[in-house]
């Protein structure tokens, strides 16, 4: 896909494209061990306080609902057993993020709180071969909120769908060299890695990990004019290492 073929993303999208450039977008929002914790409203709001862009995780509850949360299972934040799926958003909401008063918030809580001042990359923790129930979901949220927002991910069919389906929303697709990803046949990785499902995700955008940067897939893709924005960068050091083949970065750890 050119960028001719988007028809000007920058008049299409507006504020969205432009905060896709700038400024830098905090990974889980602006948390660290000692502070806020990782996808809680504190980080979010600590976020655009900074002047950051927030980048966020979301999956669905037992019963439907839209959750920010990173993990499958529940333990690692809240020390709570089992799978995040397995609950009920209302139990959910009641569970502290690592040992602090935050709680799990919906993303309708988040965008709430976010409202017109960060520009919010949605990452859809889409389960294999579910497509269709957490993207409805999400994009069920996001008619009640008017600021900048992307869908991001890994799922290339989760990108169809949008595409097919609300194509007015901005989408970028998470990619890396899946060297260790035991959930895909040898010959998809290798695929992904090219990234040669760009063609099916369609995406306006491309978030790639360090491990494929720089690469010349990437280096083809942005030619053609698919920003490249840098995950998950670390230190400024990392970031000097690619920051001539990429046009932001998702970061943590430091001040970007």
């Amino acid at each position: 896909m050119t960028f001719a073929e988007h028809r000007d993303p920058a008049a299409r999208f507006g504020e969205a494209w432009e905060r896709l450039f700038d400024p830098p977008i905090a990974h889980r929002g602006l948390w660290s061990p000692d502070g806020a914790p990782e996808n809680s409203l504190a980080a979010f709001q600590s976020a655009c306080a900074h002047g950051y862009g927030i980048e966020l995780d979301v999956q669905l509850s037992a019963d439907g609902e839209a959750m920010v949360f990173h993990d499958a299972r529940l333990e690692r934040l809240t020390g709570a057993e089992g799978r995040m799926s397995d609950h009920a958003a209302a139990d959910l909401t009641q569970l502290k993020l690592a040992g602090t008063d935050e709680a799990i918030p919906t993303l309708a809580d988040a965008l709430t709180l976010v409202g017109h001042r960060a520009l919010v990359l949605i990452e859809l923790k889409t389960p294999a071969g579910e497509v269709g129930p957490l993207e409805k979901r999400v994009h069920e949220v996001l008619i009640d909120h008017n600021g900048p927002i992307a869908v991001i991910g890994f799922n290339p069919y989760s990108h169809a769908w949008f595409a097919n389906h609300h194509p007015q929303i901005l989408r970028g697709l998470d990619s890396y060299a899946y060297a260790d990803d035991e959930t895909l046949a040898r010959e998809q990785r290798k695929a992904y890695a090219k990234l040669e499902h760009v063609a099916l995700a369609k995406p306006h955008f491309l978030a790639l990990g360090m491990d494929i940067l720089p690469s010349k897939a990437a280096a083809e893709h942005r030619a053609q004019g698919l920003p490249v924005v840098a995950w998950t960068i670390r230190s400024p050091e990392q970031w000097a290492k690619v920051r001539d083949h990429c046009d932001n970065l998702i970061f943590e750890g430091f001040a970007a």
